[in-house]
C-alpha cells in the first residue's frame, strides 16, 4: 500500500511536536503548518542529496523563520542525513546537540545558514541567488544551475531588511529565488491585523516580483504553484495560506500556536485530529522508507553533476573559487607597499584603500564588491569590477542603494555560498543599520570585508549625525571580528591581506575621509600589522612612557613623541592596527611592545572603552567622551583636544 502525502507530512508533524514536547521549549506552530509544502518541496523540488550536505550545484534552502527550526530537523532526518539523528530529535535543544533552538550552519549540516532574527534569512537568501547568477555567468550551466528557495513568515516580512532585501532581489530580476511565505495571519501577540494591514502580495508585485496565493493545505495547489515559481523570469513568492498549529484542537490558527510546549492534552488532540495514533518519536517503517526514497529524488542529478565536474576545462578553476584560495597576495600587497613607501604621498586611508583593491580585484576574482550608495566616497569600485546587473552577472560590483543592512546580509549570503569573497562599503557610522547581519556573519564564522568610512569626527561638516565616536569600540567588542583602522596607505595594504586572509570570521576596517600622514616610511616586507600592534617608533631619549595610537592619531603619538624627546622625555609609539590580532598574541610579546609596566596613553578619535586592557585603569587617555560637533575636521580636532599638544600635556603628568 502506497505511503500517502498526508502521512509523510505528519511524519514532520508528530516529530516535531514531541521534540518541543520533551525539551518543554521551541515553536512547533510552524512546523505543523508549513509541512504539506516542506513535504512536497523536498520530495520532489529541491535539488539535494543527503549524502552530500555540501554539494556545490545543491538548491540552497533557507528556514528564515528560524524559530521553526523543527521543521528542517524532521526533514533532513526523514530524508536520510546523517547529521540529524532520532536520539537528536529526542535531545532537541540540549547541550551539544545538533537540533539547537534555532538553526545553525557551523553546528548541522545541511542547514545552509543560521536564523532565528526575523528577515535575515530572507535578506541572506537574496545574496545566495546573486552568488548562483554570478557563478553561472562565470562557468555555465554545467557547473553552476541551482535554485534558492525560502519560508519565511509574517514576522520575516514585517522586519524592515525585508523589503531592503525584495527590492533589491526584483531590481536584480533574481529568478533563481523563491519564497514560499506561510501566510498564517498570526503573531505572538495574536491575529497579524493587530500591527499590520499589509497585502503581501501587491507588495512583492511592486517590488518586481511574480506572486501566486495558493492553499498551502492542498497539495494539488501547491504541486501547481511549485511548477509555476520555476517557469518565471523573475523572483517569484507563493503566499501559502496555512493554519499555524495545524491540528491542535484548541489552539490552532491562534498566537498561542506559535511556540511552547502545547501541554499534554493538546498534543493528544493533535494525533487525534491528524490521524497518527503512533508513540512519541515513532515513525512506521513504510513511511521512513518513503522519505528516504523521495529524499533522495535528485541522487542521480548529483551523480551527472559530479561527471560533468570532472570532465569539465573549468574544474580546477572552479574547485579553486569554492575553496576560497587567494593564490600569492602577499606577493601583490609587498609591491604596492613599496610604491606606496617610494611615493611617499598623504592621501585618506580610504583613497590608500581604494589603490590596494585596485590591485587585490585584479589577482582575486572571486572578489565582489558593492557600496551602498557611496561608492564615490568608500572607493570600493575598481577597473576590475564593472556592475553586476540582469544583463551582466559577470559583473563584480553591486550598486546595493541605500540598503545598508540588506547588503551585509546579502554578503552574508555569497560568503555562505561560496565562491565569492564579498565587501562592501559605507559610513562606519551606519554600521548600526547593518549590526543585526554583521552580527550573524561573525556568528558564522564568515569571510565578509566590510569597508567603514569616514570613521571619526574627522570626516568634519556633517556633524555628529555622521560622526562615530563609539563605533569602533562597539565592532571590537563583537565576538570573532576583525576591527582594523590602519594609520597610512602601507598599514592599509596590510589590513586588507590579513582580511583576506581571514577566511573564519568577518573583518571591518574602519577608514578615513581625512588626509593622513604617512608614518612607515622604509619599505618592509613583512606584514608588521598582522600582529595586531607594533612599536613604530622607539624611543630615543631615556624612555619614560609609552604612547599607543590607531588610524588617523597615529600621526599625533608621532608628533607628541618628537615634542617629548625635545624635552628630554623618551616615549616609544606603538601602531595597534587591530586589537583582536594583538590580543591573540603571547602575554610576552604583548608585554614587550607596549613597554612593560611603563606609562601608557592612548590616541584614537573615538571613546575610550575598551583600551583599560592595554592602557590601564590609571593610563591615559586623549580621544572622545562626547558626541561631535560640525565643523572642518581641524577645528573639531581642537575643540575635543585630540592634538599632539594635548597629549604632550597628559604625558607630562605621566611621565
Amino acid at each position: 500500500m502506497a505511503v500517502e502525502h498526508k502521512d509523510m507530512a505528519n511524519a514532520i508533524r508528530a516529530l516535531s511536536m514531541d521534540a518541543v514536547e520533551q525539551a518543554k521549549s521551541g515553536h512547533v506552530g510552524l512546523p505543523l503548518g508549513m509541512a504539506d509544502v516542506a513535504t512536497v518541496l523536498w520530495t520532489h523540488y529541491l535539488k539535494h542529496d543527503p549524502r552530500d550536505p555540501f554539494w556545490p550545484d545543491r538548491d540552497r534552502f533557507v528556514l528564515s523563520a528560524g524559530h521553526g527550526s523543527m521543521l528542517i530537523y524532521s526533514l533532513l532526518h526523514l530524508t536520510g542525513y546523517e547529521s540529524v539523528t532520532r536520539d537528536a530529535i529526542r535531545n532537541f535543544r540540549q547541550v551539544g546537540q545538533k537540533t539547537p533552538g534555532h538553526p545553525e550552519n557551523f553546528v548541522t549540516p545541511g542547514v545552509e545558514t543560521t536564523t532565528g532574527p526575523l528577515g535575515q534569512g530572507i535578506a541572506t537568501a537574496v545574496g545566495m541567488a546573486m552568488a548562483e547568477r554570478h557563478l553561472n555567468a562565470r562557468f555555465g550551466d554545467d557547473l553552476v544551475d541551482h535554485k534558492t528557495w525560502v519560508i519565511a513568515g509574517d514576522g520575516c516580512l514585517m522586519e524592515g531588511v525585508s523589503q531592503e532585501a525584495i527590492t533589491l532581489a526584483g531590481h536584480l530580476k533574481l529568478n533563481k529565488l523563491i519564497v514560499l511565505f506561510d501566510d498564517n495571519s498570526v503573531t505572538i501577540d495574536g491575529s497579524t491585523d493587530l500591527s499590520d494591514g499589509t497585502d503581501q502580495l501587491k507588495r512583492f508585485e511592486a517590488a518586481g516580483w511574480a506572486t501566486k496565493a495558493i492553499d498551502g493545505h492542498k497539495t494539488r495547489e501547491i504541486y501547481g504553484a511549485l511548477e509555476w515559481a520555476q517557469r518565471q523570469d523573475k523572483p517569484a513568492m507563493i503566499a501559502c495560506k496555512t493554519i499555524i498549529g495545524y491540528g491542535a484542537p484548541t489552539i490552532a490558527g491562534t498566537g498561542k500556536a506559535h511556540g511552547g510546549p502545547y501541554g499534554a492534552d493538546e498534543i493528544a488532540g493533535i494525533r487525534k485530529n491528524i490521524g497518527w495514533s503512533h508513540e512519541p518519536f515513532v515513525v512506521p517503517e513504510d513511511i521512513e522508507h518513503a522519505w528516504k526514497r523521495e529524499g533522495a529524488h535528485a541522487a542521480h542529478l548529483h551523480d551527472e553533476w559530479k561527471a560533468r565536474h570532472d570532465a569539465s576545462k573549468l574544474k580546477d578553476e572552479f574547485d579553486k573559487a569554492l575553496a576560497g584560495e587567494l593564490g600569492d597576495i602577499a606577493a601583490v600587497v609587498k609591491a604596492h607597499k613599496k610604491a606606496v613607501v617610494d611615493g611617499g604621498e598623504d592621501k585618506a586611508t580610504r583613497q590608500w584603500s581604494g589603490a590596494v583593491l585596485e590591485e587585490l580585484t585584479k589577482a582575486i576574482p572571486e572578489m565582489v564588491g558593492g557600496s551602498a550608495d557611496l561608492s564615490g566616497s568608500n572607493n570600493t569600485k575598481t577597473k576590475a569590477t564593472e556592475p553586476m546587473t540582469p544583463d551582466n552577472w559577470a559583473g563584480r560590483y553591486v550598486h546595493y542603494g541605500v540598503r545598508e543592512h540588506g547588503m551585509a546580509a546579502a554578503m552574508n549570503g555569497m560568503a555562505l555560498h561560496k565562491g565569492i569573497i564579498p565587501y562592501s562599503g559605507t559610513f562606519l557610522v551606519f554600521a548600526d543599520y547593518s549590526r543585526a547581519a554583521i552580527r550573524l556573519g561573525a556568528l558564522m564564522g564568515e569571510r565578509v570585508i566590510h569597508v567603514m568610512t569616514h570613521d571619526s569626527i574627522g570626516l568634519g561638516e556633517d556633524g555628529p549625525t555622521h560622526q562615530p565616536v563609539e563605533h569602533v569600540a562597539s565592532l571590537r567588542a563583537m565576538p570573532n571580528m576583525h576591527v582594523f583602522r590602519p594609520a597610512d596607505g602601507v598599514e592599509t595594504a596590510e589590513c586588507w591581506e590579513l582580511a583576506l586572509k581571514n577566511a573564519d570570521g568577518p573583518s571591518t576596517i574602519a577608514l578615513t575621509r581625512q588626509k593622513v600622514k604617512s608614518v612607515r616610511k622604509t619599505h618592509t616586507d613583512e606584514n608588521l600589522s598582522a600582529k595586531g600592534a607594533y612599536v613604530l617608533s622607539p624611543a630615543k631619549a631615556d624612555e619614560k612612557l609609552v604612547l599607543i595610537a590607531t588610524g588617523s592619531e597615529v600621526e599625533i603619538a608621532v608628533a607628541a613623541q618628537a615634542e617629548l624627546e625635545s624635552k628630554g622625555i623618551g616615549a616609544r609609539v606603538v601602531s595597534m592596527p587591530c586589537m583582536e590580532l594583538f590580543e591573540a598574541q603571547p602575554a610576552s610579546y604583548q608585554r614587550e611592545t607596549l613597554g612593560g609596566d611603563l606609562p601608557k596613553i592612548a590616541v584614537e578619535a573615538g571613546v575610550r572603552f575598551g583600551w583599560d586592557r592595554w592602557i590601564g585603569f590609571d593610563g591615559g587617555f586623549v580621544g572622545m567622551d562626547s558626541f561631535g560637533a560640525s565643523a572642518p575636521y581641524k577645528d573639531l580636532y581642537m575643540k575635543f583636544g585630540i592634538t599632539s599638544e594635548a597629549v604632550v600635556v597628559l604625558a607630562e603628568k605621566l611621565a
